[in-house]
């Protein structure tokens, strides 16, 4: 069962800022980051499993760079379907 979710904040009908839990408790504290790129920031717990994925720019962030990121991750690929909410043209 997948247990991610996608969480984001819109402004003015446009993503401003966008999150893409790894796990299914928000609660899960983040303790290191890593930036990946310059719109994805990696953050895991004190396993150093990845809890969560944010995504800076959302409205300028592909698709693609998102499956790549949790493919760098060794996280369960995801489907266009997941991310729908982001495409907003």
């Amino acid at each position: 069962m997948n247990d991610r979710y996608l969480e984001i904040t819109f402004r003015k009908g446009q993503p401003l800022a966008a999150y893409l839990y790894l796990t299914k408790t928000k609660r899960t504290q983040s303790l290191k980051t890593i930036k990946i790129d310059e719109d994805l920031i990696a953050d895991y717990d004190q396993n150093d499993v990845p809890v969560g994925l944010e995504i800076v720019s959302p409205k300028t962030t592909s698709i693609q760079q998102i499956k790549d990121a949790l493919e760098k991750l060794h996280v369960e690929p995801i489907s266009e379907d997941e991310l729908a909410p982001l495409n907003t043209t």
